[in-house]
């Protein structure tokens, strides 16, 4: 049975409340200023380098892009589901630093420049973050199903009833001039129903263009990199780094550490030993008259079929 809403989705939960409080208590506070970065002044001269690790924690600053990035996180939901809470922790965790820093560095050092000091801007809110997550419901979230959206146009041409006074023999096939012309190519567009889920991040990409292009783009190209097991530092993929189960509200594992580490010997012993004979396929079926079978590496030889009374032993 379908999981409707935010089952089971605590962090998704918590991540929806705070996008949407986050963006009103900068309202109420009149601190909206504060949040966002313009590389000139606040980086140089007055050399405000802490909004580069607020600006995503901060919130948004108007009610447009809260409102779509709440109905992104409510779309991504799923993504929680199939990872769990820990394993959602550790991605967030361990890609925060780069969809912090990221965005306001290769503002500052190179898109400006390449810009010719035009490209200023770097909007707040968590953007960076959410299409980090984006790229994971693209990469393991299948869809459910697909339609097409195209244009048809009618044919112009109809047989009219004068050639039905035409008398030509049934064996003779009609000619090629009064063959039906083929319709004309229509413009074809295939969607799926993830198209909803792409059309909010658009409109949240572009909400300032071309400012929030830059941590869209930025945290999409994260996502794909923790995916492929190319970033860094905390990533799971380099140590094993995991969030301790008792944040999420879990309990630890026998036989894992306090990071994530492997299991005891005597457990993964009992695991190998129940791969080999997965692996093997052995096994002895006592069927009465019959004869047992198994692997040739357990010294029963090739499959062997006993008769019994009715049938064969498979």
């Amino acid at each position: 049975m379908l999981t409707s809403g935010l089952t089971n989705t605590p962090l998704t939960k918590s991540l929806l409340v705070y996008t949407i409080g986050s963006s009103i208590v900068l309202s109420i506070l009149d601190i909206k200023h504060l949040a966002s970065i313009y590389v000139s002044p606040h980086f140089w001269p007055y050399a405000q380098f802490w909004r580069a690790l607020a600006w995503q924690v901060a919130g948004f600053t108007n009610s447009t892009e809260a409102l779509f990035a709440a109905m992104l996180v409510y779309h991504l939901r799923v993504v929680e589901r199939a990872w769990g809470k820990r394993k959602m922790a550790t991605f967030v965790l361990t890609t925060l630093p780069y969809t912090t820093l990221l965005p306001p560095l290769l503002l500052a050092l190179l898109v400006r420049p390449l810009s010719f000091n035009t490209l200023n801007y770097l909007p707040s809110g968590p953007t960076a973050m959410l299409f980090a997550l984006l790229a994971q419901y693209y990469a393991m979230v299948p869809h459910t199903f697909r339609f097409r959206i195209g244009t048809t146009s009618s044919s112009s041409s109809t047989p009219s009833s004068n050639d039905n006074n035409t008398t030509t023999s049934s064996s003779t096939p009609p000619p090629a001039a009064n063959a039906p012309k083929p319709p004309p190519p229509s413009l074809t567009v295939l969607l799926s129903d993830k198209t909803t889920t792409y059309l909010v991040a658009a409109q949240l990409a572009l909400s300032q263009f071309p400012a929030m292009l830059l941590p869209s783009i930025i945290g999409w190209l994260v996502g794909m990199a923790w995916r492929a097991e190319l970033l860094p530092g905390l990533s799971p993929a380099s140590n094993g780094f995991r969030v301790p189960a008792w944040i999420v509200g879990e309990r630890e594992r026998r036989g894992d550490g306090a990071n994530g580490g492997t299991r005891s010997a005597a457990e993964r012993e009992r695991f190998e030993d129940l791969r080999r004979r997965l692996e093997g396929g052995g096994g002895c079926f006592d069927v009465g008259h019959g004869e047992c079978w198994g692997p040739e590496e357990e010294g029963w030889g090739e499959w062997d079929y006993g008769e019994v009374e009715g049938g064969l032993v498979i």
